[in-house]
């Protein structure tokens, strides 16, 4: 079948390994690993890096191609209707929650927010608004309470793919999956998170800060200010014993083995804080983190 591409170029790759004709492929960013080998594969006139979709020597060249399905897997703007009705099958994507939850450019780190026990990849038809096309197959993962949001992206990759090739290969075989109507009262936004999704509420219980911690990790990263310094913080744990005396958001350096750690009294107990960064983005350990809080001698 005759596939115009849009994405990562992993998953252009494995179509064309499958027999697809990858008559055309668009690169979303520069330097994304695998451009080389698939401009191998499918020759420099076939390929280009970042194209704008609008533009009409684009457009020209896809319909050129006369492509029978448009396929994308992270391909992060909207791809236009002409663009799409360029193929006489439409157009399908891949993304990686259960959709219609967590619709949006960032839905690993709103899945662990949320304390989701399971989340999961959906294909789907592409249409004007993101990630609100019917669906034509999911597969779900259980989320390991352990897992940060890079975690979990790179879990989600193996099944993402794996449904992104069995789905175009139902269309190649004449026998498209069924599609699905998503349904609106079901749906959840989950935008790249702001200052305030990113910053740390002492005041919740220590499992939600736990959860909003690896959510953001290791990239941006969650974030609190011990007195005037902002310190990210990557990795915390719950504290068996802490100061009672404490109030949610106020700090304490404790001893816990060898060295010093930080704690923070939470809503109802307290977080050791492990693992972060400075505001120069220089990593911090256990024990840095404890002298930033010990210079301070100040609450959050």
């Amino acid at each position: 079948m005759k596939i115009a591409f849009l994405g990562l170029p992993i998953a252009g790759l494995l179509l064309a390994a499958d027999g697809h004709d990858v008559v055309w492929a668009g690169v979303c960013r520069r330097g994304a690993p695998g451009t080389r080998r698939l401009v191998r594969t499918l020759g420099a006139d076939r390929v280009a890096v970042v194209p704008l979709l609008d533009g009409e020597d684009v457009v020209a060249r896809i319909a050129a191609a006369e492509p029978e399905l448009l396929v994308s897997w992270f391909w992060t703007k909207r791809v236009p209707a002409r663009v799409r009705a360029l193929a006489p099958l439409g157009a399908i994507g891949v993304h990686p929650s259960l959709l219609p939850r967590h619709r949006g450019p960032d839905p690993f780190f709103w899945a662990i927010d949320q304390g989701d026990r399971e989340t999961g990849v959906t294909a789907h038809r592409l249409e004007d608004e993101y990630d609100t096309g019917a669906v034509l197959g999911r597969r779900a993962l259980a989320i390991d309470p352990r897992w940060n949001a890079w975690t979990l992206a790179k879990r989600l990759d193996r099944p993402s793919l794996s449904l992104l090739r069995e789905t175009v290969a139902a269309f190649s075989r004449g026998a498209p999956p069924a599609e699905t109507a998503q349904d609106e009262a079901q749906a959840t936004e989950a935008p790249a998170p702001d200052d305030e999704a990113l910053e740390i509420d002492w005041s919740q219980t220590t499992a939600a800060v736990e959860r909003r911690v690896r959510a953001a990790a290791p990239w941006p990263g969650a974030y609190t200010f011990l007195g005037d310094s902002a310190v990210i913080v990557t990795r915390v744990e719950a504290a068996e014993r802490f100061p009672k005396v404490l109030e949610p958001g106020e700090g304490a350096v404790s001893r816990r083995g060898d060295h010093n750690v930080a704690l923070v009294r939470t809503g109802d107990g307290a977080a050791w804080l492990l693992e972060g960064r400075d505001e120069d983005d220089a990593p911090l350990d256990a024990a840095g983190i404890a002298e930033i809080m010990e210079k301070t001698r100040a609450p959050l």
